[in-house]
């Protein structure tokens, strides 16, 4: 997904027009995308059904899923919510059969929260506040499971799901097989896993998708507001500008961002996801709870504010977007003001920002994608290598 050698501004892009393939929010809920065909007319008869049988039911613990086309889907795999590690193990160690058996014989032992079990309960904790203000509202976070687990580990990660009350209710198992070819069909606005290859077909899709990583000790994070930080470059927007700091050096890189200052940047892969944050924190806005939104966004990047901060802004600004705080570094490390903000989720193209987070307890997620990749600290790596050994 690496762009050619020539200055971005040579080249014919598309920015503010580029669409969000999965944002699901994009039209007014209620109303479908496009013309209703025959199958859109049943689908739109079976939530019918589907709604009238949980308004219908004596109980109410769970609330009804909402419409895909209506809600925001964050796909997680059973790696990032639970801490799978020991039968990880088994299976590279022992099998595919002694796995499955495994989880047969602990199916009613919960698994202990992962690396992304916070992040869904600050969604959680972000529906239940929506839910009271638009209590017939559609336009929630809707959590699917995404994971290659056989079928036969589903009761397990069923019991441990309702052990610790999580409302997760639409499930893939694909019992081996890659279930990537999924994320479009499940309107997938967000991917999260431990399986980097997995996310950088995501990526390739247009899906967002991010590679979680644990942190040896994570900082005390709020039970009652949703924090999410973004890099810039490469994640938020494209790599064009990175490009030529890595090809051409910072002072040409400050000249052109000068230049173009006005000229909106490309979007990056996880542009369309702060999109659909904004348009659930308006929800809030719209009841004057902008002060006490449960969601709260953060552009964290190491750009220089004086010297190339102007064009981001105005990127945001033509987008129709904004964060609430915007963090300029000028190159300084990340992870100690990570630290201060505590999010439950950092979002970075390089290797060793995530490391500097995860060091001082940030949960991190690395968006592979872009120049960046082909280097670490600055420096160029030579995958040439790798390559090879991996065909040996």
């Amino acid at each position: 997904m690496l762009r050619g050698t020539e200055l971005p501004h040579q080249r014919t892009q598309n920015t503010s027009e580029s669409p969000c393939h999965h944002n699901n929010m994009s039209t007014p809920e209620g109303t479908e995308r496009g013309g209703q065909s025959n199958s859109d007319n049943s689908e739109e008869k079976d939530w019918a059904a589907v709604k009238a049988l949980f308004d219908n039911a004596k109980t109410r613990k769970k609330p009804r899923p909402p419409k895909p086309s209506n809600a925001v889907t964050i796909a997680v795999s059973s790696r990032t919510l639970f801490n799978m590690v020991k039968e990880r193990k088994v299976f590279e160690e022992e099998g595919l059969e002694r796995y499955v058996a495994h989880q047969l014989e602990l199916e009613d032992q919960p698994f202990t929260p992962g690396v992304s079990f916070p992040f869904v309960k600050a969604l959680m904790n972000v529906n239940a506040h929506l839910r009271e203000l638009y209590p017939d509202s559609e336009e929630l976070f809707d959590i699917v499971l995404m994971t290659n687990n056989h079928a036969q580990v589903g009761v397990r990660l069923i019991n441990s799901i309702n052990y610790y009350d999580l409302t997760i209710e639409r499930f893939c198992m694909t019992g081996g097989e890659s279930p990537i070819g999924y994320l479009k069909a499940y309107m997938t606005n967000l991917y999260l896993s431990k399986d980097s290859k997995k996310v950088q077909e995501a990526i390739e899709e247009g899906i967002a998708a991010a590679t979680m990583f644990p942190c040896d000790s994570e900082n005390e994070l709020s039970d009652t507001q949703l924090r999410v930080a973004f890099d810039g470059d490469a994640v938020l927007f494209s790599d064009e500008s990175e490009i030529i700091v890595k090809k051409h050096g910072l002072d040409t890189f400050f000249r052109h961002e000068k230049e173009f200052e006005n000229k909106p940047l490309a979007q990056g892969p996880l542009k369309c996801f702060l999109e659909a944050l904004g348009k659930l924190q308006r929800k809030f806005y719209a009841k004057n709870q902008r002060i006490s939104c449960p969601i709260r966004t953060y552009l964290v990047t190491a750009r220089s504010a004086a010297s190339a901060g102007a064009r981001v802004l105005k990127t945001l600004r033509s987008w129709g977007l904004e964060v609430d705080e915007a963090l300029f570094l000028a190159g300084a490390p990340k992870g100690p003001l990570l630290q201060k903000i505590k999010p439950h989720i950092f979002f970075d193209d390089q290797m060793f920002h995530i490391e500097g987070a995860q060091e001082l307890g940030t949960i991190a997620a690395h968006v592979p994608y872009g120049i960046g990749q082909k280097y670490h600290k600055g420096k160029h790596i030579d995958t040439s290598d790798a390559e090879k050994n991996e065909k040996i």
